[in-house]
């Protein structure tokens, strides 16, 4: 079996690239505003031009999130969203779109519930594999397991302070996409795209990532154009989650469209 047929997540970085454009990669917590709210939103932005959607899991303590995404899942906490209610929302979406569906998640509550446990009920609501900002692949072997038992894609990120060997042990490890953090930092919208993205992309492809998308900082379609020029997708969080909190699902609904215009590679 080859990745483009055992990975979702491939498969829609594929299907992009074949119609000649990077993927369009859409971000919201889950439980924001409620979980009703998550699937609907989910659902609007597959038919406004995501190609993959990601599911943050609502913590604690989220080391990566910035102000707006930290609010919005202090917000789902407080409204008592569950760690189990993730499958709800992945399920809820799945069922009514085609959209290839991620979990990104701290490593903390998938090993609480088991890490086979976790990835079996992520499987059966048709999740297509799981983005851990906390856990390296030195530390993953248990996550392999589990991944490769449910056919799960496992996306590891990498930062322009990583260094050769980690970047080859990173590209090693995923399955799906590498995801390229383009600043050293925390989420949220930014000015400008910073200008180390692209060799990180580049340093990525060359480790022998085949997909690489770029994420953190990306809030229109400015930035999406110009990152499409060279990622195999864009990655957007921050300007959604503000989407919802302002605006509802039919603004989120909105800011896809926008953001998707951005998508296509304009010829050399």
């Amino acid at each position: 079996m080859t990745e483009q047929t055992a990975s979702k997540s491939a498969a829609a970085i594929d299907r992009a690239r074949d119609a000649g454009r990077s993927a369009l990669v859409c971000y919201l917590p889950a439980g924001y505003p409620d979980v009703q709210a998550t699937i609907d939103a989910g659902i609007a932005m597959a038919k406004n031009g995501a190609d993959l959607i990601e599911i943050g899991i609502p913590y604690s303590d989220p080391v990566m999130d910035g102000p707006v995404i930290q609010a919005a899942t202090t917000e789902a906490i407080a409204n008592g969203f569950r760690v189990e209610s993730v499958f709800d929302v992945v399920a809820g979406i799945t069922a009514a779109t085609d959209v290839a569906v991620l979990v990104m998640t701290y490593w903390n509550p998938v090993v609480r519930m088991g890490v086979d446990e976790f990835s079996r009920r992520l499987a059966e609501a048709g999740g297509a594999g799981l983005i851990t900002p906390d856990l390296i692949p030195d530390e993953a072997s248990e996550w392999f397991a589990a991944s490769d038992k449910y056919k799960l894609d496992r996306v590891f990120l990498v930062a322009p302070s990583s260094t050769p060997e980690r970047l080859a042990m990173t590209v090693k490890a995923s399955r799906g996409f590498v995801y390229a953090v383009s600043i050293m930092g925390v989420t949220g919208t930014r000015q400008a795209v910073s200008s180390s993205a692209e060799k990180l992309v580049a340093d990525t492809h060359a480790a022998g990532a085949e997909r690489v998308c770029v994420g953190l900082g990306v809030s229109n379609a400015s930035h999406v154009r110009e990152i499409a020029a060279y990622a195999d997708g864009v990655i957007v969080g921050t300007a959604l989650v503000a989407a919802i909190r302002d605006g509802g699902v039919p603004a989120v609904a909105d800011l896809t469209r926008d953001l998707s215009a951005g998508l296509v590679r304009e010829e050399a």
